[in-house]
């Protein structure tokens, strides 16, 4: 297949991604409106899981097409772009800081967050070669601490429930039924179309000579995170500050969760141990930036650069610097 078509192949394939998951979004928020569940706790968890759809799926079919190094970097890689999504959007919400606005509420998730990536950085380094099955027993800690984490998150969004404010379900609003039908299709969608965008990805790593990690780190986890900031744009411009900062943090707990959800499918032993050492770096970046967040979230400094937060241009400056450090170390393998 020549370059052009694969290019083409690409686009294409990332556009209809990009479509069916902004549809998932969609049905996704009228199943959090129906169902009544708190703002913050669908933006972590039912919000944060449908937009990481995509991730999951690519990561499925990257390693059913033996390119792990492309599943690790999509959903690691996510994870620093989610931090990018929420300084721009911070950086675009001039007149309340978004950061500042509901900070309180998310410093649970966002510690979470923290916490999980740093667990999945411990066990790539630890290479603890212990298994169940094929299973890796680090992937089996780490979607058992995914879960505790949703639990804490439930108690802590009931304990606060008193100080929430109801919403109304807005006229026209269409039924549970039809938003079930609705997720239904688009992630029935996502799962036909994700696997031509995953081949293309390789064979766009491959004649470009930059490599599996790199591609999945960047590309693959650009296309992927593009339904968390189309989801998030619109939770912002509805005026959904939780949901819109629930849906980053929830997105990187759910990218780990996927992480350790993978070894399910990689059938040939631990997925953790197959994981390219270079990662590391990956993950360190993903981790650092989620703690900048996590700070930004909290802190109550005011100083600006020209029109910029100084924690918005800081999660900027380290995202493109990552980028360059990633390319430059030869995490191009």
């Amino acid at each position: 297949m020549s370059p052009l078509w694969t290019w083409v192949l690409f686009l294409v394939s990332a556009g209809l991604i990009v479509l069916a998951a902004t549809q998932l979004a969609k049905y996704g928020d009228i199943i959090a409106l129906r169902t009544g569940l708190g703002g913050m706790f669908i933006g972590v968890l039912l919000m944060a899981g449908a937009t990481s759809l995509p991730e999951v799926l690519t990561t499925i079919s990257s390693i059913s097409q033996a390119v792990p190094n492309l599943a690790a970097g999509n959903l690691l890689g996510s994870n620093m772009f989610n931090m990018f999504l929420l300084a721009i959007l911070d950086m675009a919400h001039r007149k309340e800081r978004l950061l500042r606005k509901a900070a309180l509420k998310h410093a649970l998730s966002g510690s979470l967050a923290v916490f999980l990536i740093g667990l999945v950085v411990f066990f790539i380094l630890a290479d603890i070669q212990v298994s169940i099955a094929w299973i890796g027993v680090d992937s089996l800690v780490i979607i058992g601490t995914y879960i505790i984490a949703m639990l804490l998150i439930q108690k802590n969004a009931q304990h606060n429930i008193g100080h929430t404010v109801k919403v109304d379900i807005p006229e026209g609003t269409p039924s549970l039924a039809r938003g079930l039908l609705g997720f239904s299709i688009a992630a029935i969608a996502l799962i036909f179309i994700t696997p031509t965008m995953v081949s293309s990805s390789a064979s766009i790593a491959e004649f470009t000579g930059l490599g599996t990690t790199f591609v999945g780190t960047t590309l693959v986890a650009l296309v992927t995170s593009l339904p968390e900031l189309v989801t998030t744009l619109a939770a912002v411009k509805l005026g959904a500050d939780d949901m819109a900062i629930g849906n980053l943090f929830g997105s990187n707990l759910f990218n780990m969760f996927a992480l350790g959800l993978t070894d399910f499918f990689y059938l040939q032993g631990r997925f953790m141990g197959v994981i390219d050492p270079a990662f590391l770096l990956v993950g360190m970046l993903g981790l650092i930036m989620t703690s900048m967040g996590l700070i930004g979230n909290i802190a109550r400094l005011e100083r600006r650069v020209l029109f910029v937060e100084l924690d918005s241009l800081a999660l900027t400056i380290v995202y493109f610097a990552g980028l360059w450090l990633l390319l430059n170390r030869g995490v191009a393998l």
